[in-house]
């Protein structure tokens, strides 16, 4: 397979937390992310510096930089998604920003009300920004693998944005599955033709799980030479412009995959399960990771006897 070290990119705290109904108090998303760098995270995305109207859940994100126990060399990122967010990153001390586009017309058109080219152009600016105040810059490009309004999307669709998006300097490539319809020999296929535009070191593969498919996903991806994954603790998350989209791959199915396979990550196991418990807890319901909740029980079960 080649690849033995996996960088694993923690976004529970936004992804995973953004479209909770209940507004989930500062305190407790330090906590969390708190609890996540401990556990050995080398990058959480904190924050999203969207307009509190779309996204009331994440209106906090000034307060939860601040508040947060920074750890050197962790990469603390946050979404950006015009200049009066990059601004209010740049304040906070973000150490990345995150612009995102997607891979589908159709999408683009429901989730920000443009077009995809119109999209990258009102990027540009905040790109220029980032990189010139020496802030990484990461790009996301959700649906990558299918549309909830237009079905299947070409791959030549992604080469263009991942395309469009290198031009402005982006550094690192989030193929996203938003809708989590992906298969192994489609994600193959994508992920091969994007790292002949760019550098497979510089790619991720996002995956949600709605149909039971992300961990078959990244082992494909992994074939393919990707080393980046996105993972969201306790299997948080979904999109709000993508009706029936489950959470995002649970971190801790993830890191035992990985683990098994001899792949090294740098992250505690235990301490991710101790995380996930954490906020399931908060949020009184069940922790959507097998992984998690095995481990649990199992912890459970030898306190018991």
């Amino acid at each position: 397979m080649g690849v033995t070290k996996v960088k694993m990119v923690e976004v529970g705290p936004r992804d995973g937390l953004q479209n909770e109904k209940e507004f989930v108090p500062t305190d407790v998303k330090i906590e969390l992310i708190n609890r996540l760098t401990e556990a050995g995270f080398p990058n959480i995305e904190a924050a999203s510096f969207v307009s509190p109207k779309w996204v009331p859940q994440m209106a906090d994100g000034s307060e939860v930089m601040a508040g947060i126990t920074r750890k050197e060399g962790v990469i603390y990122s946050a979404l950006t998604p015009n200049m009066k967010g990059f601004e209010a990153a740049l304040a906070a001390k973000a150490d990345e920003v995150v612009i995102f586009g997607a891979a589908s017309e159709a999408f683009s058109q429901k989730n920000i009300n443009c077009s995809i080219a119109e999209s990258i152009d009102r990027f540009a600016p905040v790109a220029e920004a980032a990189l010139a105040n020496g802030i990484r810059l990461r790009a996301s490009i959700s649906t990558s693998f299918g549309c909830p309004y237009q079905g299947d999307v070409p791959v030549e669709s992604v080469v263009d944005v991942v395309k469009r998006m290198k031009a402005l300097g982006v550094q690192e490539f989030d193929i996203a599955d938003t809708i989590g319809v992906g298969t192994a020999n489609q994600v193959y296929e994508v992920m091969s033709r994007v790292t002949e535009i760019v550098d497979p070191a510089q790619v991720a593969g996002h995956f949600h799980d709605t149909y039971g498919q992300a961990l078959a996903n990244i082992l494909s991806s992994l074939r393919a030479g990707i080393s980046i994954f996105h993972s969201s603790v306790s299997g948080l998350g979904g999109c709000p412009y993508a009706k029936g989209a489950t959470g995002n791959v649970a971190t801790e199915d993830v890191l035992y995959m990985l683990q098994g396979m001899g792949i090294e990550t740098g992250i505690d196991l235990d301490k991710v399960i101790d995380a996930g418990d954490f906020i399931s807890t908060y949020l009184k319901r069940q922790n959507a990771s097998r992984v998690g909740r095995a481990i649990l029980n199992k912890r459970a079960n030898a306190v018991c006897g």
